[in-house]
């Protein structure tokens, strides 16, 4: 019903001018709960997401936002409730990381609670702090607004490990605290360790779907078919839309 879900999308088609990328995605998020997209370059991840939050057109299907149809641009969902992070590094680059914060209306002591890395470096240029604490700043950035619901765009990209780890966990603090969250990330193995459910992604289309933990039984298989890049070794890529401006 769809009305027991924060996102529900149904046969959710996108694309890029008359090019579909993405066709007939199901998705469902409840408060409370982390969804994983997983898929290789270029399957259509960002599309899919783009199109959700509203960055993008959708072809055919729907979007529901807590029950209703919610066709519309991404300032309109930010202010219903919707945090969007998207891939890349989505911080003000001139500004320091305290008035990164400022921007977005987030205290300073919130994001240091949740990210007690960024304490000293509020002072210092967002473009000079390293890229984990760029995207700890960009997800404090997101969740200090108190959203219901967040979507993350390739959050891992470029990590140390340790980094990927404390980003994870602060999603799966969100979720314990009734914030729906979806992510996209090629790295199952990661994205299985701090997920509740799981999408696979594939030519544009949801090919696999299932509780993490029926996944984890599954990963070597999921990895070999879905997960591998093109034999050259060159990853596939999705068109490029416009980059969305840092989420405020």
């Amino acid at each position: 019903m769809t009305g027991s879900y924060i996102l529900e999308t149904r046969g959710l088609s996108a694309g890029y001018g008359a090019r579909p990328v993405i066709h007939e995605v199901d998705i469902r998020v409840a408060a409370g709960e982390v969804v994983a997209l997983l898929g290789a370059n270029g399957v259509g991840k960002t599309t899919t997401l783009l199109a959700i939050t509203g960055e993008l057109p959708v072809a055919a299907g729907e979007v529901f936002f807590d029950g209703s149809a919610a066709a519309m641009p991404l300032y309109r969902h930010a202010r219903r409730g919707l945090a969007f992070v998207p891939e890349g590094r989505s911080v003000f680059f001139g500004l320091s990381v305290a008035d990164n914060l400022r921007a977005a209306r987030v205290e300073a002591a919130d994001a240091v609670s949740l990210f007690p890395e960024l304490e000293k470096r509020l002072t210092t240029k967002a473009g000079l702090i390293s890229g984990g604490e760029q995207q700890m700043l960009a997800l404090a950035r997101a969740l200090g607004r108190r959203p219901r619901l967040i979507v993350v765009d390739e959050l891992s990209l470029g990590l140390a490990p340790k980094a990927v780890r404390r980003l994870l966990s602060a999603l799966r603090q969100a979720a314990s605290e009734g914030v729906g969250v979806l992510f996209v990330e090629q790295h199952a193995r990661k994205a299985l360790a701090y997920s509740d459910r799981v999408y696979v992604m594939n030519r544009g289309r949801i090919a696999l779907r299932g509780d993490a933990e029926s996944m984890k039984s599954r990963l070597s298989d999921i990895e070999d078919e879905y997960l591998a890049t093109r034999e050259s070794g060159r990853p596939r890529s999705e068109p490029q839309a416009a980059k969305p401006k840092a989420s405020e």
